[in-house]
């Protein structure tokens, strides 16, 4: 169930515009270790879009992506 997924650590973009979210996700996925969870939290409406395609073309798995109040929240499985 992915509402019980805990993140292993938690990257706050907010107030950050495009590319930087996606670069700053880059480098810490770069940190984790395989299997392990990142949080990306970001308030840039291109994130979502911008996010889903690295995701797919670094080969992660991205788990969840929810709207909040503050913007969006996601969760990205390091795979590889």
């Amino acid at each position: 169930m992915l509402e019980s997924i805990k993140a292993d650590k938690t990257l706050d973009c907010t107030g950050l515009y495009c590319p930087v979210p996606v670069l700053r996700t880059r480098e810490e996925i770069d940190k984790l270790a395989v299997e392990e969870v990142l949080e990306v939290l970001a308030d840039d409406t291109a994130a979502e879009e911008d996010i889903k395609a690295w995701a797919k073309r670094a080969g992660q798995q991205l788990l969840k992506i929810e709207k909040t109040d503050e913007g969006f929240r996601f969760l990205i499985k390091k795979i590889n």
